[in-house]
């Protein structure tokens, strides 16, 4: 075994830990937003409003858009130590896509809540929440059960390397 392998593999519990903590984090603030979008009302006291979307704002930016990033990084340099490359892990990353997705409208909602003067309501909390815990429960069964997928009817351009060039000119060095 070579010096590079032991080092990899010493370091693979440590980078579950921390992807472990971001994901946390990042989940966290993925079902506090709905609730504190809905809280978003006009109709209170202007510094209540002003309060509200504040944290809302920073709580977004400063802490759950970071522990997003750095999940999806620990997450893909976890898959290359550990060189997991099957149809069940390509199918937790098309469910994490997803919470991407759901993470991208909250801060779309997040500005169009400011920006618009009154006139964007943000929908109510339940069917963000309902969808964030279908895509966790998804995942959580991927990586917990490990599924054999390999059955599944994939199109034969997914599975095997058609042997194309790029389609653009790469520099010669």
């Amino acid at each position: 075994m070579s010096g590079a392998a032991t080092w990899a593999e010493a370091i693979v519990p440590h980078l579950k830990a921390l992807h472990l903590g971001f994901l946390a984090l990042w989940l966290a603030g993925l079902f506090a937003l709905p609730q504190m979008l809905a809280r978003h009302d006009r109709t209170d006291l202007r510094a209540e409003f002003a309060q509200i979307r504040r944290a809302t704002h920073y709580g977004y930016v400063w802490a759950i858009t970071p522990a997003a990033v750095l999940a999806i990084l620990t997450g893909g340099i976890l898959i290359f130590l550990r060189e997991v490359f099957t149809v069940w892990l390509f199918a937790k990353l098309v469910l994490v896509a997803g919470l991407v997705a759901v993470h991208a409208w909250a801060g779309h909602t997040i500005i169009a809540v400011a920006e618009t003067d009154g006139r964007h309501e943000p929908p109510g909390p339940l069917a963000p929440t309902l969808l964030t815990a279908a895509l966790v429960l998804g995942i959580l069964v991927l990586v917990l059960a490990k599924p054999g997928l390999a059955g599944l009817p994939l199109p034969q351009w997914l599975l095997a390397p058609l042997g194309h060039q790029l389609p653009f000119d790469v520099p010669s060095r």
